[in-house]
């Protein structure tokens, strides 16, 4: 079990990415990433001695806080957070944010899907890498998928992965939500998810809105 817990930085804003972009939110990032992808606009996270190890107390503190100011969910995300297991946290959140008029606060993570699964979740953002692909039981699990844009080559991974999906649940999957990000800054990248986008309507185009609204 753990109790405490490398932060890289706590906040309260807006989901700019994704099925929930625009919902307000309370964001923890954990240090530690091993998957290492060259385009990531968050290396400054990788290493997770580099950050305080903060308590699950001092952090259920400051989601209550978030609550009563707006927060309608939780986002655990990184890094990679599913490197640190996830299951005391997760439940202490439950357990402690109930309570006669308030049901427990939605946890949301996005994660690479790497890692090995601990915690729970009432949202599963899975964000594959082509160069690290996920375990079976995150493709199965997830809400919603969503791919980084840099170049043809993320293309043709979202449709892999797509299918793979497809093939584990061996049925359509109606309820889960497939994104094309274009990475930041990449104008090829833009190009590309815009017109896969315009051409496969089982996918929508996600943006990394916060950053054009100069938010965290």
């Amino acid at each position: 079990m753990t109790k405490l817990l490398p932060v890289v930085e706590k906040f309260h804003s807006l989901q700019g990415e994704g099925f929930h972009c625009g919902k307000s939110a309370f964001f923890i990032r954990l240090a530690g990433c091993k998957v290492g992808c060259p385009w990531c606009d968050t290396k400054h996270s990788w290493d997770s001695k580099k950050y305080p190890l903060l308590s699950i107390e001092a952090l259920l503190y400051e989601i209550k806080e978030a609550r009563l100011k707006g927060a309608s969910f939780i986002v655990l995300t990184g890094g990679e957070p599913l490197q640190h297991n996830l299951d005391e946290l997760c439940e202490i959140i439950k357990n402690r944010t109930e309570s006669t008029k308030l049901n427990p606060i939605k946890i949301h993570i996005e994660t690479s899907g790497v890692n090995d699964f601990s915690g729970f979740f009432d949202w599963i953002t899975l964000s594959p890498k082509r160069h690290n692909p996920p375990q079976d039981f995150f493709l199965e699990k997830c809400n919603e998928v969503k791919i980084i844009i840099n170049d043809t080559n993320d293309i043709e991974f979202a449709r892999n992965i797509k299918n793979k999906i497809f093939d584990i649940k061996k049925q359509n999957n109606n309820e889960k939500k497939f994104f094309v990000q274009p990475a930041w800054n990449s104008n090829n990248g833009y190009k590309l998810a815009i017109e896969f986008a315009k051409r496969n309507p089982d996918w929508t185009l996600s943006l990394q809105t916060h950053k054009y609204l100069s938010i965290q």
